[in-house]
């Protein structure tokens, strides 16, 4: 499958490519390859089926499609697990007043709510057989007929759907039918876990940062140094981004404007049993000034490293142990450090740095 996109003509989708990319973040080989199956198939009306681990981001990609398919109306997202299924037929389809008991006004469903748009089915593997068989109707006649209701109404949308399970399996044991499977998976496009994507973990916390400063402007943020980097890249991420997601909103309730190690991502942030783990001490992966033992060490280990990133947590780590030595007295600080009061005061609000 992979052979078939990477066969299309990718210049010409060039501004696509500048909106997926927008909202992808990572520039790993498996992103990589997502970023141009996704560009491939936002310009096309065909139903896209994305397939991956749970919260693997998958939403995120059908917004992706849905923005770079230049369709006026809105995306509309339904998570079919999370509706039960004796309400998620009126949900989809909406209904009339008097439909049912309760039903006390008319009401728009949500495949109507995507005409024009972007209908998301969000573990559409979850959907009740009864209804399997109504979707698959609406998608040959693209009309539909709200419960209790009479009138045919057309409706114009692009599906997009998603599962974690493998909806083959199901066909072959009689939970999914096959003619709605055939017709909902034109266009495969698989999204890959975390697990998959370790390299770009430093891009992805900077982008939850940087979505988390633009809802609230004045939060002072954590940083995260090169050993705790390391340290999450080694863990497993079942929960794959979303589980990500949970670490880096921790870490912003619980350590405003600290700069975090691996003993704050093993012991506070991960949860997790870390016996027999390798952790890394100290900022920067754990070396002294002038070890070169221990630099080469690292090379030789890694292939390469980020000095910047060395640097950076070595002058946070010197500026917070000179605030505690001075008992956060930044003229007493500045001047251990060898440093104008002013440039220590600009580092430490570059830093979000803490005065004890």
């Amino acid at each position: 499958m992979t052979n078939v996109f990477s066969n299309l003509f990718f210049d010409a989708e060039a501004p696509i490519l500048y909106e997926i990319d927008a909202l992808i973040v990572g520039s790993s080989p498996a992103t990589r390859r997502m970023k141009q199956m996704l560009t491939a198939v936002s310009p096309s009306d065909a139903p896209v089926m994305l397939s991956g681990d749970t919260g693997s981001g998958k939403e995120r990609a059908a917004t992706a499609i849905h923005q770079a398919s230049g369709r006026s109306g809105k995306l509309v997202a339904v998570n079919c697990a999370a509706i039960p299924g004796e309400l998620l037929e009126s949900e989809l389809f909406g209904y009339e007043k008097g439909a049912f008991t309760g039903a006390e006004e008319q009401r728009v469903g949500l495949i109507e709510m995507a005409d024009g748009g972007t209908l998301f089915l969000d573990e559409i593997g979850d959907m009740p057989m009864a209804l399997q068989s109504k979707l698959l109707r609406v998608l040959e006649a693209r009309e539909i007929q709200r419960v209790g209701g009479r009138e045919s109404i057309a409706v114009d949308f692009r599906l997009i759907t998603a599962t974690h399970r493998r909806l083959t399996d199901s066909v072959a044991e009689g939970k999914f039918r096959a003619d709605l499977f055939y017709r909902i998976n034109v266009l495969p496009v698989p999204v890959p876990p975390l697990a998959e994507r370790l390299d770009e973990i430093p891009e992805l916390i900077d982008r939850m940062l940087s979505d988390h400063t633009k809802q609230h402007p004045h939060a002072n943020l954590p940083h995260f140094a090169m050993d705790a980097i390391e340290r999450l890249q080694a863990h497993n991420w079942p929960g794959n981004i979303r589980e990500l997601r949970n670490v880096v909103d921790r870490a912003i309730v619980m350590f405003p404007g600290r700069m975090l190690h691996a003993g704050e991502v093993d012991n506070f942030l991960l949860l997790i049993e870390t016996e027999g783990e390798n952790t890394g001490k100290g900022p920067g992966s754990g070396f002294a000034v002038g070890d070169q033992d221990a630099v080469l060490k690292m090379l030789r280990d890694k292939g390469a490293i980020d000095i910047r990133l060395i640097l950076r947590d070595m002058e946070i780590s010197m500026i917070e142990g000179a605030l505690q030595m001075c008992e956060g007295n930044v003229t007493g600080a500045a001047q251990a450090l060898g440093l104008q009061r002013t440039t220590l005061i600009e580092k430490i609000k570059k830093y979000g740095i803490q005065k004890p």
